[in-house]
């Protein structure tokens, strides 16, 4: 298997991330944080994204991994200059950050990997002071 590389001009944006309360959440991550993620392609190849993984780490030094095939159900084909938005997910018990990947292949089977920002969700009832 051919090793996988960032290929330029294939990048991803964090458009958004908002606290959502109204969102189902379990007791124990009671904070909801919808965030909105744009995938570019302006690379002159064309990717096929895969799957994904994130790294959600809090300020009491937990780690979550979260792995899966595609994104939001869907294997986005993006051509030259094509892009794929979407939103999701992440609950929360204290002040947090999260980053990961987009792991995808090219028409020729080479794969790639597209890194997803890092982003801060800060827990409205955490106390903390705000950046």
């Amino acid at each position: 298997m051919p090793a996988i590389a960032e290929l330029p001009g294939l990048r991803a944006t964090v458009d958004r991330v908002a606290y959502m309360p109204h969102l189902e959440a379990p007791t124990d991550k009671p904070f909801p944080f919808v965030y909105f993620i744009t995938i570019h392609n302006d690379s002159d190849e064309t990717v096929t994204i895969k799957g994904r993984k994130w790294v959600v780490s809090d300020e009491g030094g937990g780690t979550v991994v979260v792995e899966g095939d595609g994104v939001v159900g869907k294997f986005p084909r993006l051509t030259t200059g094509e892009s794929f938005s979407y939103n999701s997910y992440h609950v929360i018990g204290s002040d947090s950050v999260a980053e990961g990947a987009f792991i995808g292949l090219t028409e020729d089977g080479q794969p790639v990997i597209v890194r997803i920002p890092r982003f801060e969700m800060k827990a409205p009832a955490s106390g903390g002071e705000e950046n």
